[in-house]
């Protein structure tokens, strides 16, 4: 079975990390979050090409994540690891310069015994409640720990794409009061956080999903185009039924295309019958259960002579359009590409 053509623009990418850094001051560094495989489409690509136009700062999320990004990068570059210390991390920490970015005073006294001479960051909890050391424990560690010289203070946004959101306003004023007067370099802003302004923008900021095309970086470019291969096409009468449960029916002649692709790919269940493919600028709804490797798509207003691929990402529907379609956001639709499509780097055509 022939597989997708998953096209990944890398110029694109560049240009989005180009105008979040642009959004900053001169003194503020962008760093660029290239996490679960640089959100599915390929950290080494990635961080190589944007460390060749300028990036210096990278986060993942895992040790072994940073062992694999340091290989691509090489020496020089910094590289922030999310997870912080974790127990067993010191050889790898030590053997690649990576950095942890310690979440909890058991990963302060784990780092400061194990490594203790290693660069390190640390992370504070201002309202998210999820990784990061809370204003008390901040306290009873920070004379120590400041003492050590971390590189870096963050803390992480819980609604930074709702500008409107209370919360935003009160972390950064818990965060501005945990670590004012530290002299230690600070970050606090993703890709919301820097859309939010200047008084988010601190030392570093830290964009992921704006650098992939998605929201809230209304003005990105498109960095994904996904192609899936019709494997056969057929003409169904009114009343006949397709895919597994019978979901859907004809309700007069219908042409149909057969695609390889299906959940194993990333196409989750829940665009059963609520996808959209497009055979050039026609689209041609997804009709019938999404299975493992295949999907069939209701082509009859397509042309006569039908492309031999569908597209189901493209200018004509984005990540955060699918996502909307599956009742999820366009992180997920990203992290989710399988691993049997044909990834091609280049530019993805408007």
């Amino acid at each position: 079975m022939a597989s997708g053509t998953l096209d990944i623009d890398l110029s694109a990418i560049t240009a989005n990390w180009r105008a979040l850094d642009a959004r900053t001051p001169s003194g503020v560094r962008t760093a660029v979050m290239v996490k679960a495989d640089g959100y599915g489409l390929g950290a080494s690509p990635i961080a190589t090409r944007l460390r060749a136009a300028g990036a210096e700062d990278f986060f993942v999320a895992l040790a072994e994540e940073g062992v694999a990004l340091r290989t691509a990068l090489g020496p020089g570059p910094r590289i922030g690891i999310l997870s912080g210390h974790m127990s067993g991390d010191a050889p790898i920490l030590a053997a690649h310069d990576l950095t942890p970015m310690l979440t909890s005073r058991a990963q302060v006294a784990r780092h400061l015994h194990d490594l203790p001479d290693h660069p390190f960051g640390i992370q504070l909890e201002t309202g998210m409640n999820r990784l990061g050391l809370d204003p008390q424990d901040w306290q009873a560690v920070a004379a120590e720990v400041l003492a050590r010289g971390p590189r870096l203070l963050m803390s992480h946004m819980a609604c930074s794409d709702d500008p409107a959101h209370p919360l935003n306003a009160r972390q950064l004023a818990v965060f501005r009061a945990m670590t004012d007067g530290t002299g230690v370099r600070r970050s606090l802003a993703s890709t919301g956080g820097i859309l939010l302004g200047r008084a988010y923008d601190f030392d570093l900021t830290r964009p992921g999903i704006g650098l992939y095309g998605g929201a809230p970086f209304a003005n990105a470019r498109a960095v994904v185009r996904l192609s899936l291969p019709v494997v056969q096409v057929r003409t169904l009468e009114p009343g006949q039924t397709v895919g597994y449960g019978a979901t859907w029916t004809a309700s007069r002649p219908t042409r149909l295309a057969t695609v390889a692709a299906g959940y194993a790919d990333g196409l989750f269940r829940a665009l059963t019958n609520r996808a959209t493919l497009y055979a050039g600028a026609v689209p041609c709804p997804l009709v019938g259960r999404v299975s493992m490797d295949l999907v069939t798509a209701d082509v009859t207003a397509a042309p006569g002579d039908l492309p031999d691929q569908l597209e189901l990402l493209g200018p004509h529907q984005g990540i955060d359009a699918l996502a909307q379609a599956a009742g999820t956001i366009g992180y997920e639709i990203l992290t989710a590409l399988g691993s049997r499509y044909d990834r091609q780097y280049g530019q993805v055509a408007a």
